[in-house]
């Protein structure tokens, strides 16, 4: 009874996530190249031929850039709602497209996928929770708000890549133009550090041993200042900031105690 989990890199260059049971597992996201997405696998003995499906949560370009090639190779299906999919459904191979509801479950072997909409600036976007056995790990970034599914979701979560995208003054005091700074501070646009902190403070259930604060911005955030943030309120709850230049190691999420495991061989693999 164990999920095990890895953020590949999350940022504005590029955003994937690893959650796989010890049978099975999934992407969500694929904004890396396959190279790239294999080398960072490689680096924290993950294996590739675990996973099952790739889960899209929107059709932005460091959500679904290294889509084509990943597919192209492992022939893995694609998990969109039809309105992103039409962005790029006719760049994977034919027969590989498989639709979501706007609200629903996919089981994977041992693995369920729940997904459900949120507010975000593009088609149809929508947040992911995958579980295996009473295990529940959250992926929630590219947010504009929080909204009531959102905290249903993250109330039962056990681990959470949460995004923290930007403190507000330094995005309020930097060089963006002012149309961007609307636009990233919109209902539809990303969650700031103290968005991210409010939802955890107000709704971390007692058993969420990890959050990863996700998709942090190059500009206007700083992780040592989100980690500090989080830190003073974090309780029994580790906080890790996931890179936007490298995979976190791949933690171990068992519901009763922290674990950190990394994975660095082949043999290793047999656990998967």
């Amino acid at each position: 009874m164990r999920l095990f989990v890895c953020s590949l890199n999350s940022g504005s260059n590029g955003n994937c996530y690893y959650v796989g049971s010890d049978t099975e597992a999934v992407l969500v996201d694929a904004g890396l190249s396959c190279r790239e997405t294999e080398k960072r696998m490689q680096q924290v003995g993950l294996d590739m031929s675990c996973v099952k499906a790739i889960f899209i949560s929107h059709e932005h370009t460091d959500h679904i850039s290294g889509l084509s090639a990943i597919t192209g190779k492992y022939g893995l299906p694609v998990y969109a709602t039809k309105k992103t999919a039409r962005h790029f459904k006719e760049i994977i191979s034919g027969g590989l497209f498989r639709g979501l509801d706007e609200e629903g479950i996919v089981t994977l072997g041992d693995l369920r996928i729940s997904w459900f909409s949120k507010s975000h600036d593009a088609d149809d976007p929508v947040s992911f929770t995958i579980s295996h056995k009473g295990i529940h790990v959250g992926v929630y970034t590219d947010i504009g708000s929080v909204c009531s599914r959102l905290v249903s979701h993250f109330k039962n979560c056990h681990a959470a890549f949460l995004e923290a995208n930007y403190d507000n003054d330094m995005l309020m005091n930097g060089n963006y133009p002012v149309y961007l700074k609307k636009r990233i501070s919109g209902d539809k646009g990303h969650l700031s550090n103290d968005a991210a902190l409010d939802l955890f403070i107000k709704h971390r259930p007692v058993h969420m041993t990890h959050l990863f604060l996700s998709h942090l911005s190059k500009e206007n955030n700083c992780p040592d200042k989100a980690r500090e943030l989080f830190q003073k309120h974090s309780g029994n709850t580790e906080i890790i900031v996931a890179s936007r230049y490298k995979p976190t190691p791949v933690y171990e999420i068992s519901g009763a105690t922290k674990e950190i495991r990394v994975l660095h061989s082949a043999e290793q693999m047999k656990l998967f």
